[in-house]
């Protein structure tokens, strides 16, 4: 089928009444005017490539969406499916974590987010978009290492990273904010909050550690996944997970770690919502000031997809390339710092994941697709009745 009459953003340029021909769920031909007999008319809307979310930590809201109320992990998963579709992402890894200290409390024990990954899994052929599971493991936390090496050899994962959260470095360097936050989450005293925090802390000294770290690293590297770090605070940070075979640093928390992570040629990872406020939730480095400084490659969901859209637009304002660069960020170079081939791109042989969206005061995705197929549409293009051929 064609998509024509489109504004089409190409890997290194943006195309105005362009058109799209889709076969058998792939990019078969593209053209720089409209053409006869498409089967939508896009009206001059752009026309991206889907996004692909290398880190979404939305599951946990849609399993618990408040402390006591728990859903049914199967009724979360499709829910997710419905929202990202609705947010233009074709391409989903979910960030499940092992962390039975989180605050986050049973949503991140072994129980749950083995179950989270089985569930993903099992009911990837029924959903949207394409679902995959990154799963992120908490290096203190060595008591779930069987528990992700069993889901590894299962060939359930897709994408590992290495966190380690514990307090007075990376993305809680600050012992009393940190400390503060516990205590307002989890409505306990600041002595106690104090004693968690200890806790934590000394767990870092376990003495199997490290050993297990190189298990996990090993085993990934085993079956060919992408590796990333978390919250690296500085360049040696930076060093010691390049040289373990990283090759995404996701959320640098200031700006020599970013720039080390690009200096030895690693994927930099950032949120979409960053971007979108201009600042970090943790008052970490900004997504817009690493992009001024070109060492921004990479947005993702972090908390929030529909950032997606208002990220790219403020990030195309001032990153060299303009509207492909960063629309890139989102799509093409997600894919490629995760080894997918195969999407990501308008471009002849990839996938038709696409997303159409109206530009204005707010930038509006009306349709995406995935392999060709509508996902989503809020009804704006026409006609709808021949959607489905």
């Amino acid at each position: 089928m064609w998509l024509s009459n489109f504004t089409l953003v190409l890997p290194d340029e943006v195309v105005r009444e362009g058109s799209v021909r889709v076969e058998n769920g792939t990019i078969a031909e593209i053209r720089p005017e409209p053409v006869a007999g498409a089967v939508i008319d896009g009206g001059g809307r752009l026309l991206m490539p889907g996004f692909v979310d290398l880190h979404g930590d939305m599951i946990e809201r849609e399993i618990a969406p408040r402390p006591n109320a728990h859903m049914p992990i199967d009724f979360g998963i499709h829910e997710l499916d419905k929202k990202l579709a609705a947010a233009g992402v074709t391409t989903a890894f979910a960030a499940v974590s092992f962390a039975t200290e989180s605050v986050y409390g049973h949503v991140r024990s072994l129980e749950t987010t083995s179950a989270v990954i089985e569930g993903i899994n099992r009911l990837r052929d029924d959903l949207l978009i394409d679902h995959r599971v990154h799963a992120r493991y908490e290096i203190t936390n060595v008591g779930a290492a069987a528990a992700l090496e069993r889901l590894l050899n299962a060939d359930q994962i897709d994408m590992v990273s290495l966190t380690d959260h514990t307090p007075g470095q990376g993305q809680y360097n600050n012992l009393q904010s940190y400390i503060l936050s516990i205590s307002e989450r989890r409505a306990i005293s600041e002595d106690m909050a104090a004693e968690i925090v200890a806790k934590r802390i000394a767990m870092r000294s376990h003495p199997e550690i490290e050993a297990k770290l190189k298990e996990i690293v090993a085993l990934s590297l085993k079956h060919k996944l992408s590796l990333a770090s978390h919250d690296d605070d500085s360049v040696e940070k930076v060093a010691e997970m390049h040289d373990l075979g990283v090759t995404i640093s996701e959320f640098p928390v200031t700006a020599p770690a970013a720039e080390e992570a690009r200096r030895r040629g690693l994927w930099t990872l950032m949120g979409a919502p960053n971007a979108l406020r201009g600042q970090s939730m943790s008052g970490n480095l900004s997504a817009l000031d690493a992009a001024r400084a070109g060492m921004l490659s990479v947005i993702a969901a972090d908390y929030h997809p529909a950032a997606f859209v208002p990220g790219i637009f403020k990030l195309a304002d001032m990153v060299e390339g303009g509207l492909p660069a960063a629309v890139a960020m989102a799509t093409g170079n997600a894919a490629r710092s995760a080894g997918l081939l195969d999407r990501g791109e308008i471009a002849i042989g990839q996938r038709a994941d696409l997303v159409v969206v109206e530009p204005g005061d707010i930038n509006r995705i009306r349709a995406t697709f995935r392999a060709g197929r509508f996902v989503y549409s809020d009804g704006t293009l026409h006609p709808l009745r021949a959607l489905a051929a």
